[in-house]
């Protein structure tokens, strides 16, 4: 049976387990949530060290793997065998093993729960492993983990916060969105650190993420991306002399993802019209009313035809960064110029 995340970990709150679980996605998290779930609290503790196997796939084949499944529990209600990193299972999608697979999914031990972590990759839905897991007689769940968007990753924050009983301001959700990206297991890590450091009552809010988060209150990618829209020269290069000093904590791949991420953006607005509609902000994740404004800002600041420029100028200096007529810039130099070419009008032709 086919079931969403939400819904699995909320029945395996309620100590409702079934026999197999095949989890499966290009997102990691939702498969280590229900997996570490199930590791915590089908068993109790005493009882794990007879009834809980945890196994790597590239260390076993599916013979092992139903062994294990196989066995009865000593002195507790039931066994658990997970098999993590399991799309490294030699022969998991090999024909030869499927019969065994099916005779096991149509006639599974009730006592063993058994888990797949399938990540980075789904199965073949046309195939005889993933129909008999889809299906809906199949006593397996088949649950698929699949990545945000980046317009998702703001909505799916502020939820996380609250599940948590905690409140996020809208400008430190925009902080932590535009800076880690859709890297759910990333962002729950953060915000687990900024819970602990909550004071009763406070909201997690700007202050907090810079502080915690390792994001330097002056000089950071949002404040650049601040100077580059309201066109600040000096303190665009003082935040540039600031990375140059400080290359380990200023990558420049990451940076010039967030500055290709704000005027991929902002080529959208502006194809939405000279006043794009509330609808347009919220479905690219610009959430709260203090984003919106610096977008509106940018969108005087730089006509469209500026912004496919500048997109153009931000895969040049991603090509440079891996070398390719570069000459002997480094990253530093490499940002330094990109910057100096958004600020100042260039006329194409010229950089061919």
């Amino acid at each position: 049976m086919i079931q969403d995340a939400d819904v699995v970990l909320q029945q395996l709150q309620q100590r409702q387990f079934q026999p197999v679980y095949f989890l499966q996605g290009e997102e990691p998290y939702y498969i280590d949530a229900v997996a570490d779930l199930i590791e915590k609290t089908a068993l109790a503790e005493h009882e794990r060290s007879f009834n809980q196997v945890i196994i790597y796939g590239k260390d076993v084949d599916v013979a092992g793997i139903l062994g294990q499944a196989k066995r009865f529990p000593m002195m507790a209600e039931r066994s658990v065998v997970i098999v993590k990193e399991a799309q490294t299972v030699a022969d998991l999608e090999q024909e030869r093993s499927w019969p065994f697979l099916e005779a096991y999914l149509k006639n599974p031990l009730p006592s063993t729960v058994l888990v797949f972590c399938y990540k980075h990759k789904t199965l073949d839905s046309r195939k005889k492993l993933g129909k008999l897991l889809s299906g809906k007689d199949s006593p397996a769940v088949l649950m698929t983990s699949k990545k945000l968007y980046d317009s998702q990753v703001p909505a799916w924050l502020t939820a996380n916060v609250r599940g948590r009983g905690q409140q996020i301001t809208g400008q430190a959700t925009a902080m932590l969105a535009e800076y880690i990206g859709a890297d759910l297991g990333r962002l729950a890590n953060e915000v687990d650190k900024l819970v602990l450091n909550l004071k009763p009552g406070q909201p997690i809010d700007e202050e907090l993420v810079q502080r915690l988060v390792g994001i330097s209150k002056d000089y950071n990618i949002f404040e650049l991306q601040k100077a580059l829209v309201q066109r600040d020269v000096l303190k665009a290069n003082r935040i540039l002399g600031y990375f140059a000093a400080n290359p380990k904590a200023n990558l420049l791949i990451p940076n010039l993802t967030l500055l290709f991420g704000f005027f991929s953006k902002l080529l959208v607005l502006h194809q939405a019209g000279a006043n794009p509609p509330d609808g347009v902000y919220k479905s690219l994740g610009i959430m709260n009313s203090f984003a919106q404004k610096e977008y509106q800002q940018a969108l005087r600041a730089y006509p469209v035809a500026r912004v496919v420029g500048i997109i153009h100028l931000i895969r040049r200096a991603d090509a440079q960064s891996k070398g390719i007529e570069s000459g002997s810039m480094d990253d530093g130099e490499i940002l330094r110029e990109l910057v100096w070419l958004i600020l100042h009008n260039v006329p194409a032709g010229v950089l061919e």
